[in-house]
This record gives structure tokens, sequence and C-alpha cells, in this order.
């Protein structure tokens, strides 16, 4: 375990990752500071809780902006989900020999338990729901945490009673994962850090499309990312891998794990995030009868294709964790109804296009909200009736006259929150308020 007693670790970002390794990194006997860019006004109710860490002993922090002189001194550097790779701070770090790791590689070197990293562009949530359903109905203990939820580090020091982790992880979060192993040195730095590669007993990679091309400067680097989850697995971890994804059914053939395809040419008409749950059961042992069982009681994920409420006949839908066209492809697909379609927010570079056909089928209005109206409109003008609204409130209100008895309200914005919201749940849930008060 990496031993951080009395070493200075800079975290760059004060969202709640970022609260969560101060904690951390305090609990263990190290001096935690944090970087962030944000100003007290941009800050607003988080600044409370960062303030709350005064009482952590050496904890201090800078706020407007991320100083080198805040930085130069650190033993270790880690970085929240939100902050980018090539960022200045992060490059000037690497320039000073400093240790730079994101958060989960962070709170990994002090997981004493297996770890089951599921990563994809859609469907990750549902699918670590549902393996740790399967994992406590076999009668085990699984910590559900990473990008749904809760972070990691904030549940690795009590990990006692659980036998598997189940992590969410995204393209942001295995940006900076590093090889096996790894030590930095400087003469500017007390001593060496010497840090493990993370390493999952499980990986799953459920699929791969075209995602957080604002982030990434183009596809490959984000495959290259999303595929860094493998990175250290070796012939004694397990990778699960979608067989129908040919970039990554591709990409399964270098890796040093054992390969468990899921989604075959045999398993066609079969939902694949099912597949890919009973692929890990098998893996830990666990019964397919007692997979079957989960799925039968399984009612979705808060914010992925909810039911709101019926209001004369139309259903509203909250789908608000559709921050991807595909996750609009999924969600069109299984409606069979006219939909009122709710969409639009802050882009991720995605090609709206590639839906026209789809929509112009499926959707009898749509109406579009956020940073990203024009663009959308663009991307679907002459294949559906379009209406441009700059705010939720309204479009809710607005889907109300329209919408019909067999009808469906669907929000599945295909974009990010960021414009108008704190996260896609926080969006979701001003939906369902909205609607309630229709």
């Amino acid at each position: 375990m990496l031993n951080i007693k009395n070493k200075r670790v800079t975290i760059i970002g004060a969202k709640k990752s970022g609260i969560a390794l101060a904690r951390l990194v305090s609990g263990l006997g190290g001096k935690p500071k944090i970087s962030e860019g944000r100003s007290i006004i941009e800050l607003g109710s988080e600044l409370e809780e960062l303030q709350g860490l005064q009482a952590l002993e050496y904890f201090h922090f800078e706020l407007g902006g991320n100083s080198r002189e805040f930085i130069e001194d650190s033993d270790i550097v880690v970085l929240s989900p939100g902050v980018r790779f090539d960022a200045d701070v992060v490059r000037f770090a690497m320039e000073k020999g400093i240790c730079v790791l994101g958060e989960i590689e962070f709170a990994a070197q002090f997981c004493n338990k297996p770890i089951i990293a599921v990563t994809g562009s859609n469907g990750k949530t549902t699918v670590v729901t549902l393996i740790t359903k399967v994992i406590e109905a076999a009668g085990m203990k699984a910590c559900l945490c990473g990008n749904v939820g809760s972070p990691f580090s904030e549940h690795v020091l009590h990990l006692d009673d659980i036998d598997y982790v189940v992590l969410e992880v995204s393209s942001f979060q295995m940006e900076s994962l590093i090889p096996a192993s790894s030590s930095f040195r400087d003469e500017n730095v007390i001593s060496d850090i010497s840090v493990k590669g993370f390493k999952p007993f499980i990986s799953v990679i459920l699929n791969f499309s075209q995602n957080h091309l604002d982030r990434h400067k183009d596809l490959y680097e984000y495959f290259n990312a999303k595929t860094r989850v493998c990175l250290n697995q070796d012939r004694h971890d397990h990778a699960v891998i979608n067989f129908q994804d040919h970039m990554l059914a591709k990409f399964a053939l270098k890796l040093d794990a054992n390969l468990i395809y899921f989604n075959k040419e045999d398993d066609k008409g079969k939902n694949p995030n099912h597949l890919a749950v009973k692929a890990v059961a098998k893996i830990l042992g666990i019964d397919m009868e007692v997979c079957n069982g989960v799925f039968g009681k399984f009612g979705g994920v808060e914010h992925r294709m909810e039911k709101v409420r019926d209001i004369d006949g139309v259903d509203y839908i909250n789908d608000s964790k559709a921050t991807t066209v595909e996750s609009g492809r999924w969600a069109l697909n299984i409606l069979n109804r006219p939909v009122v379609m709710i969409c639009g927010g802050k882009d991720k570079g995605s090609d709206y296009t590639v839906l026209k056909d789809l929509v112009s089928k499926k959707v009898k209005k749509m109406i579009v909200i956020g940073a990203a109206r024009d663009l959308i409109n663009n991307a679907f003008s002459g294949s559906v009736d379009i209406e441009l609204i700059e705010k939720l409130e309204d479009a809710v209100l607005r889907s109300r006259e329209i919408a019909k008895s067999g009808d469906c309200v669907l929000l599945s914005p295909m974009c990010a929150s960021f414009d108008q919201f704190d996260n896609f749940e926080h969006r979701g849930k001003v939906f369902k308020e909205l609607v309630n008060k229709l």
C-alpha cells in the first residue's frame, strides 16, 4: 500500500471527488490541500463544504486558479474527474517530476478488495447496479461507487465487510491511468513515490460509440481512454468484452487477461446488459438463476427511461441520463407510440444527424433546449417539427400543450447537463418536479 504519511498531496478540483480525496489523504496521515479553478461566486453552496475541511490537520486551499506556487512543493498531485489530463497545471506537475494520479487510481492504492470495473459509452449505471444486486442476492456484499453515487475515495478505507467493489468508471477517470508500476523522482521531491497501476480483478467494456468529443480530441483518443481499464490486467484477471462491437473485439485480442466475450452471434435478441452481468456472475461462481431473479425484479435506474406519471393518457418519461446520441437512439427504439421529445443541453461534440431517419419516424415534435439548441436544430431541420425553447421549465409546459392521449413526452437530452444544471441527476430531478406540478 502506498505510504502517504506526511506527504503533501495536492488535489485539483473541489467537487465531491475532491472533498472525498482530502478526507482520505488526511485519514492516511497525509497533508491535503485543494487547488480549485472556480471563484468563490462560482462555487456557490460547495464553498461551505470546502471550508468545513479546514478542521483537517494541515489542510488549506486556493480558489480562482491553479497556481504553480501552490503545486510545486507537492509530493503527489491527484486529479478530480473533471480535470483534463492535458491541462497546464498537470503538465507543470509532470515537468517537475511530481507523481500525478487520477482519483480512481489514487484510491485504488489503498483498496484491499477485488474490483469489478465497468465502462462503456452506454449502459454503465444499469450494469453496475445489476452486478451489485446479483452479488447481494448471492449472499455477498458489494460496494457500488465511482461515476455513480459517491466517489471511490469516500469508501476505500471502509471495506472490511465488503466482498467486491463495483466501480463505474468513465473515460475522464481513466485518462491518467499509468502502467503496472511507476516511480517518480525529482531532486525537489523529498522521497520516491512508487505506485501500482489500477488493476481490476474484472474489467467490463460494454460498448463504444461517439461521446465526449468536447473532452477528447477524436474518437481514437476516447477509445484509448476507455480501454485503459484493461491496461494492467494479467492472466489472473478477467476482461469481459462485447463481441458485437468490432473495435472492442479486435482490441481484446491483445489483452493479457482471461478474455470473456458477451453478446455473441447466438445471443441475438437478448439484452446485452443482462449478458454482461451474467458473464461477471459466471466468473464469480454465481448461479444464472440468481441473475434471472434479479432481472425479473429490477425496475430500472433513476433517470433512465423512468416513467414519471401518466396525465390524460400521456406518459412522461425521464431519460435525463441519456447524455449521448446512442442513448437517445436506444430510448426512441423501445418506444412504440408518438413521441414529443425534449432534448438539448451542452453539446459533447456529437453527430446528431445519424438519428435523422429514426427521429423522422418516431418523433412528432422535438423541443430543443439549452446551449446546443441551434446545433441540434440544424442537424434535424427538415426531418421533424422543431421548437427552440431555452429553459426546461418552459419546454415541459409546452409539451403538455402538444401531447395528446396515446403520446409520450420523453426527456432524452443527448447532451451534457452543465449549461443549466449541476449534473444529469439534477436535470432529471427538476424534470420530475415540473411534471408532477402539471
